[in-house]
């Protein structure tokens, strides 16, 4: 350990990083702001992945436990319904994923 400094201060010559800006006398309200994006709200999607996730996490596991036999009312069996009512959220959420990877990346 040496006590020896460099002119910046630092001992050993280390780095120092000075945050861009500080030592600029430039009041902050006069800075140029760095562009960037804008946020424009939720957007159709966001709300389209807010209803699937709703579905998924809410709606069927309500369905499945209130109703356990709702399935039975289009000619599934007991058991069919606890294995067709959870293909339900992992459907919707395939195409949920699909449908915005894909409207994602057409926008660039």
């Amino acid at each position: 350990m040496s006590s020896e400094t460099d002119d910046n201060g630092t001992a050993d010559g280390g780095y120092v990083h000075v945050p861009e800006g500080e030592g600029d006398e430039t009041p902050p309200g006069e800075r140029p702001v760095a562009d960037g994006p804008t946020a424009d709200g939720f957007g159709r999607k966001g709300w389209a992945l807010t209803a699937v996730l709703f579905t998924c996490v809410l709606v069927i596991p309500g369905i499945i436990y209130l109703y356990p036999y709702a399935a039975g009312w289009f000619g599934l069996p007991f058991f069919a319904t606890y294995l067709a009512l959870p293909l339900v959220p992992a459907v919707l959420l395939g195409l949920v994923a699909v449908w915005s990877m894909t409207a994602a990346t057409r926008d660039q």
